[in-house]
C-alpha cells in the first residue's frame, strides 16, 4: 500500500509543482504580462535574439586570430620505388638502381597560428552582424505587440462567451415563467394555443443559442491558454468584467495620439530591410579589394620503419615558417560588377519599398484611429438601443397578458430585446478589439 502511494506522488509530483507555479486567475494585464513571457511565439523570438548575438560574435570572432593544429601519421603498405643511374653508386653508365626514399613510416605534429590583416568583406560582415542582431530585436517587438493584441482578443472572446451564457440564462428564466403562465391561462381557456406556441418557439430559439453559447464558451477558453502559452484545457479563470473593461477602453486621447511612422515597428523593419540592401551593395564592392593574410606554423617529424614513436629515444625534427598571402582580384569577366548591379537593383528596389510602407502605415493609423472612434460610438448607439428595446419588451409583456396585443407582438418585441443583447456585448467587445489594434499600429505597449 505505501509503495502505490509513493509511485502515486511521484506521478503527481510534476503537476503539483506545476500548478504552484502557474496562476489560474489574470486579469487582462496579467494575462497580457504571462503571455509575453510564456507564450511560444515570443519564447521562440527571444531566442531568435540569441541566436543573432551569438552570429554576431561568430562574424567577429572570424577575423580574429585563429589556431589549428593537426597530427598525421603515415605507414607505407608498399613503398614507392625510384629508379637513379646506377653510376651514381659505381655502377655501369647507362644502367639504373632501383633505390626507396624515406622512412616506412612517419609521423607529422603541427600548430597554425593565422591572423586576417585586411579582407573588406569582413568588415561588412561586422556591420551585417550589427544589422542582423537589429532585425532580430525589432522583430521581437513586433511579435511582442502581436501577441498583446492576441492576448487581447482571446480575453474579449471569453469575456463575451461568459456574458452571453448570463444573459442567455437570465432570458430562458423569464421566457420559461412566461411559458408557465401563458400555459395556465390556456389550460383555464382564457387564451389561445398559439400563444403558448409562440413562446415555445421563442424558447426553443433560446435554448439552442444557449448551447452553442455553452460550446463557444470552451473554444473561447482553449484560445485563450493557447495565447498564454498554456496547456489548451488549462482551467484559467478571468477576473476582469466585459462592461468595466470596455469603460477602461474607452479613451479619446488616442484619437489625438501624434502620429511619427518613423518610430512604429513596421517602418523600422523596413528600414532594416533597406540598410541590409546597403551593406550588400558594399559587400559586392568589397570583392575587388586585396585581401592580405598572415601566419605562422610549428611542428615537429620523425621517421622511422617501426611505429616507434612512443619511445623516449625516438629522434623528433623541428620546423617553423611565418608567412604573408596577399590574394589580389584582376579580373572576372564582369562576374563582380554583374553582382554590384543586381545588389544596387534590390537597393533601389528596398527604397521603392520604405516608401510604400510608410504610407500604408499612415493609412493603417488612420483606418485603426476611425475604426475606434466607430466603435466607441457604435457602444453608445447599443447601449441606448438595449434600453428602448427593454422597455418596448416589457411594455409588450405588460400588454400581452392584459390581452391587449398578440403573442406575435411579444415574440417580436422579445427577438429585438435579445439582437439588441447580443449587438451591445458584440459592440463592447469590438471597443476593446479596436483600441488594441490601434495600439498596435502606434506600438502602444501599456494600456
Amino acid at each position: 500500500m505505501r509503495n502505490k502511494f509513493y509511485t502515486l506522488l511521484l506521478i503527481l509530483t510534476p503537476f503539483l509543482v506545476f500548478s504552484q507555479e502557474v496562476p489560474t486567475t489574470f486579469s487582462l494585464q496579467e494575462a497580457i504580462d504571462f503571455a509575453l513571457k510564456n507564450n511560444r511565439r515570443a519564447i521562440n523570438s527571444q531566442r531568435d535574439i540569441e541566436a543573432a548575438k551569438a552570429q554576431k560574435w561568430e562574424t567577429t570572432a572570424s577575423g580574429l586570430p585563429q589556431i589549428n593544429a593537426s597530427v598525421e601519421y603515415q605507414n607505407f603498405l608498399k613503398q614507392s620505388v625510384q629508379v637513379i643511374p646506377a653510376e651514381f653508386f659505381g655502377g655501369n653508365p647507362g644502367e639504373f638502381a632501383e633505390v626507396i626514399f624515406g622512412t616506412k613510416q612517419n609521423m607529422n605534429a603541427t600548430a597554425t597560428l593565422s591572423q586576417q590583416i585586411f579582407d573588406g568583406s569582413y568588415l561588412v560582415g561586422l556591420q551585417s552582424a550589427k544589422v542582423f542582431l537589429e532585425i532580430s530585436q525589432n522583430a521581437n517587438t513586433k511579435t511582442e505587440l502581436e501577441v498583446r493584441k492576441a492576448v487581447i482578443n482571446a480575453y474579449g472572446n471569453v469575456l463575451l462567451a461568459e456574458e452571453t451564457i448570463e444573459i442567455l440564462d437570465r432570458n430562458l428564466q423569464v421566457l420559461q415563467k412566461n411559458l408557465n403562465e401563458t400555459t395556465k391561462i390556456f389550460e383555464n381557456g382564457l387564451g389561445e394555443e398559439e400563444n403558448v406556441e409562440q413562446l415555445q418557439i421563442t424558447l426553443s430559439g433560446i435554448e439552442s443559442s444557449l448551447k452553442n453559447a455553452t460550446r463557444m464558451k470552451t473554444l473561447a477558453y482553449q484560445m485563450l491558454n493557447m495565447t498564454l502559452g498554456l496547456e489548451i484545457n488549462w482551467p484559467t479563470v478571468i477576473s476582469d468584467d466585459l462592461e468595466r473593461l470596455t469603460q477602461e477602453h474607452i479613451s479619446l486621447s488616442l484619437l489625438d495620439a501624434e502620429v511619427n511612422v518613423e518610430n512604429t515597428i513596421d517602418y523600422q523593419i523596413a528600414e532594416n530591410d533597406k540598410v541590409s540592401k546597403e551593406l550588400l551593395v558594399k559587400l559586392e564592392k568589397s570583392k575587388a579589394l586585396p585581401t592580405l593574410t598572415s601566419f605562422i606554423n610549428g611542428g615537429y617529424s620523425a621517421f622511422t620503419d617501426e611505429f616507434t614513436f612512443m619511445d623516449k629515444d625516438q629522434k623528433w625534427f623541428g620546423s617553423s615558417l611565418f608567412g604573408v598571402s596577399l590574394n589580389i582580384p584582376i579580373f572576372s569577366s564582369g562576374m563582380r560588377s554583374a553582382a554590384t548591379q543586381r545588389a544596387q537593383i534590390n537597393l533601389e528596389k528596398s527604397k521603392t519599398d520604405l516608401i510604400e510602407k510608410e504610407q500604408n502605415i499612415q493609412f493603417e493609423i488612420a483606418a485603426a484611429k476611425s475604426d475606434y472612434q466607430f466603435a466607441i460610438e457604435d457602444y453608445d448607439n447599443k447601449k441606448q438601443n438595449l434600453k428602448l428595446a427593454e422597455r418596448i419588451e416589457a411594455k409588450n409583456q405588460i400588454k400581452f397578458f392584459e390581452g391587449i396585443s398578440s403573442s406575435f407582438d411579444l415574440r417580436q418585441a422579445q427577438t429585438q430585446l435579445y439582437a439588441a443583447q447580443q449587438e451591445l456585448l458584440q459592440a463592447m467587445l469590438d471597443v476593446i478589439n479596436a483600441k488594441a489594434e490601434l495600439e498596435t499600429a502606434l506600438n502602444v505597449v501599456n494600456n
